[in-house]
Protein backbone atom coordinates (compact mmCIF):
# COMPACT_ATOMS: atom_id res chain seq x y z
CA UNK A 1 0.00 0.00 0.00
CA UNK A 2 2.85 2.35 0.77
CA UNK A 3 4.42 1.81 -2.68
CA UNK A 4 1.19 2.60 -4.52
CA UNK A 5 0.68 5.79 -2.53
CA UNK A 6 4.24 6.89 -3.27
CA UNK A 7 3.77 6.20 -7.00
CA UNK A 8 0.47 8.11 -7.13
CA UNK A 9 1.97 11.11 -5.33
CA UNK A 10 4.96 11.03 -7.68
CA UNK A 11 2.66 10.94 -10.70
CA UNK A 12 0.63 13.83 -9.30
CA UNK A 13 3.75 15.94 -8.77
CA UNK A 14 5.03 15.09 -12.26
CA UNK A 15 1.68 16.09 -13.83
CA UNK A 16 1.64 19.37 -11.89
CA UNK A 17 5.19 20.09 -13.05
CA UNK A 18 4.35 19.40 -16.70
CA UNK A 19 1.19 21.51 -16.51
CA UNK A 20 3.12 24.36 -14.91
CA UNK A 21 5.80 24.23 -17.60
CA UNK A 22 3.20 24.23 -20.40
CA UNK A 23 1.33 27.14 -18.82
CA UNK A 24 4.57 29.07 -18.42
CA UNK A 25 5.48 28.46 -22.07
CA UNK A 26 2.05 29.67 -23.22
CA UNK A 27 2.26 32.84 -21.11
CA UNK A 28 5.77 33.70 -22.27
CA UNK A 29 5.24 32.82 -25.93
CA UNK A 30 5.24 35.65 -28.44
CA UNK A 31 3.92 34.74 -31.92
CA UNK A 32 5.55 36.22 -35.02
CA UNK A 33 2.47 38.31 -35.83
CA UNK A 34 2.57 40.00 -32.43
CA UNK A 35 6.28 40.75 -32.73
CA UNK A 36 5.77 42.11 -36.25
CA UNK A 37 2.94 44.38 -35.14
CA UNK A 38 4.87 45.57 -32.10
CA UNK A 39 7.90 46.42 -34.24
CA UNK A 40 5.76 48.60 -36.52
CA UNK A 41 7.19 47.11 -39.71
CA UNK A 42 3.82 45.78 -40.91
CA UNK A 43 2.58 49.26 -41.81
CA UNK A 44 5.48 49.77 -44.19
CA UNK A 45 4.07 47.17 -46.57
CA UNK A 46 1.23 49.47 -47.64
CA UNK A 47 2.24 52.67 -49.44
CA UNK A 48 -0.63 54.85 -48.25
CA UNK A 49 -3.15 54.26 -45.45
CA UNK A 50 -6.02 54.44 -47.92
CA UNK A 51 -4.36 52.23 -50.55
CA UNK A 52 -6.01 48.95 -51.38
CA UNK A 53 -3.93 45.82 -51.95
CA UNK A 54 -6.40 44.61 -54.60
CA UNK A 55 -7.15 46.23 -57.96
CA UNK A 56 -9.93 48.83 -57.61
CA UNK A 57 -13.13 47.16 -58.79
CA UNK A 58 -15.69 49.32 -57.01
CA UNK A 59 -16.80 46.50 -54.69
CA UNK A 60 -13.88 45.57 -52.46
CA UNK A 61 -11.79 48.68 -53.09
CA UNK A 62 -13.71 51.87 -53.82
CA UNK A 63 -12.65 53.77 -56.92
CA UNK A 64 -11.25 57.22 -56.46
CA UNK A 65 -13.08 59.68 -58.70
CA UNK A 66 -10.46 62.32 -58.79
Amino acid sequence: MKFETFMLRGLFVACLLVCGLVLGAMVNASPDAVRLAAAGSAGQLIAAPTACALPPDGVVCPRSNG
